[in-house]
């Protein structure tokens, strides 16, 4: 029987960079579809994976991250996220949260053959992900609606791209189940 993880990508954010103005508004139209993933996947026991840059911080933890992003420009889109005690914890440097971080071995570890991605941003991290994800055999799941973009035409073309090329489900976040 697959075994499913849902996978918080780059939430616990600063939004203190360059594309962050453009980026807010749909982190805040995403944010509610989010949190009801995230209790329903808590709730079912689902393994809850946050895989977030360290903002160039080598030495920081996801404590100091959390406190990081909730002292950020926009701490009311990190709150209503907050990792419970359950969570487990990535640090990423680059855009898939496989690149040089253990998910892959926790994944495995947890018996885990398929990812619900979520957060941030769709044609970036989400999509390089994806990608990682595919190529590692694991089936992947892209809420349309929880994840967030800076240029809404590129996030539709990434969802196209993980739909299409990497035999991806992209389904509304009230339809996954856990």
């Amino acid at each position: 029987m697959a075994r499913s993880a849902l996978v918080v990508i780059d939430m616990l954010n600063t939004y203190a960079h360059e594309d962050a103005d453009r980026l807010v508004p749909s982190v805040a139209t995403a944010l509610p579809a989010i949190v009801d993933l995230l209790r329903r996947a808590r709730a079912a026991g689902t393994p809850v994976v946050y895989a977030n840059d360290n903002f160039g911080e080598w030495r920081s933890h996801h404590g100091e991250i959390l406190d990081l992003a909730l002292a950020g420009r926009h701490p009311e889109l990190v709150e209503p996220l907050r990792p419970d005690e359950e969570a487990l914890f990535v640090v990423k440097a680059r855009h898939s949260v496989f690149y040089e971080t253990p998910l892959a071995y926790l994944l495995r570890s947890l018996d885990v053959t398929e990812l619900v991605l979520t957060g941030q941003v769709t044609e970036q991290c989400v999509l390089y992900s994806a990608l990682d994800a595919h190529i590692r055999h694991l089936d992947v799941t892209v809420p349309r609606d929880a994840v967030a973009h800076i240029h809404e035409d590129l996030a539709r073309a990434a969802l196209r791209m993980i739909e299409r090329n990497m035999g991806g489900r992209i389904a509304d976040a009230a339809d996954v189940t856990f």
